[in-house]
């Protein structure tokens, strides 16, 4: 039947509900089965609040996920997906970690829908491929690691960190007022996607260079991405092609 997974995770992860046992389990998954993780971190906030490491529970997934994927996912939950997911992966994220990765490698390919990380407050999403448009609105505290978006990317972000390892579309940052962003740059026309009523554009240097650089290595770790594996193999080169993106209050000294 549609729609049951998390209902079954809820029932195969007794030994980690119960009596807080890591545990790693896997399954095959279908475009019909939405919101897979958050019922299951709703037993998780229950029991244990917010005091698991990371990934105490894994999923391991294979195939098509339907819509909201880890929807409120909660902290200690860790999310594998080798396939592709619909809209609302990561909604009101709240501490789970999320990884994305294809099947069949290719070059700017679609792997999450839109709406991506709306809302989110903590957590992680590394995704090796393209989100589709509004990705990351109001996210307050996510960390996001993608190959590109489509149009609004980022829309009243008020806190976290996201990379770009590709092109956005248009009316990126669109009221952006906390957080960082950096966008790899590769063909010398973000400005002109970005809305810049709030926010101001500059190289990455220093600590941000620094954080940048092992968000890259994280998502080559966690995904295997060889776009983010090339980039890291001349990272001095790759780096100036990198633009920071900061809301123009809390950044006075960028141009």
């Amino acid at each position: 039947m549609p729609d049951t997974l998390d209902a079954q995770v809820v029932r195969d992860a007794a030994p980690f509900l119960e009596r807080r046992e890591k545990m790693q389990l896997t399954y095959s998954v279908r475009n019909v089965q939405r919101a897979i993780g958050t019922r299951t971190s709703s037993h998780i906030v229950r029991k244990y609040g917010s005091d698991l490491p990371d990934g105490h529970l894994t999923l391991k997934l294979r195939g098509s996920a339907g819509q909201s994927l880890a929807a409120w996912g909660m902290k200690g939950l860790k999310i594998e997906l080798d396939g592709e997911a619909n809209d609302y992966v990561g909604k009101g994220l709240s501490g789970a970690e999320i990884v994305v990765r294809p099947t069949r490698w290719m070059e700017r390919q679609a792997i999450v829908g839109n709406t991506c990380l709306y809302g989110a407050t903590s957590g992680a999403l590394y995704a090796a491929g393209m989100a589709g448009e509004r990705f990351g609105v109001r996210n307050s505290g996510a960390t996001a690691v993608i190959e590109g978006c489509g149009a609004h990317g980022c829309e009243y972000m008020t806190g976290g960190a996201v990379v770009i390892l590709g092109r956005v579309g248009w009316n990126f940052a669109a009221g952006m007022s906390g957080g960082r962003v950096h966008v790899l740059d590769e063909d010398g026309d973000l400005a002109a996607h970005v809305n810049a009523d709030s926010v101001v554009l500059g190289p990455v240097v220093g600590a941000s260079a620094d954080a940048l650089k092992a968000l890259v290595e994280r998502h080559a770790l966690e995904t295997g991405s060889p776009k983010a594996r090339r980039l890291l193999e001349n990272w001095p080169t790759a780096l100036k092609r990198f633009v920071e993106i900061l809301p123009a209050e809390t950044a006075p000294g960028l141009p």
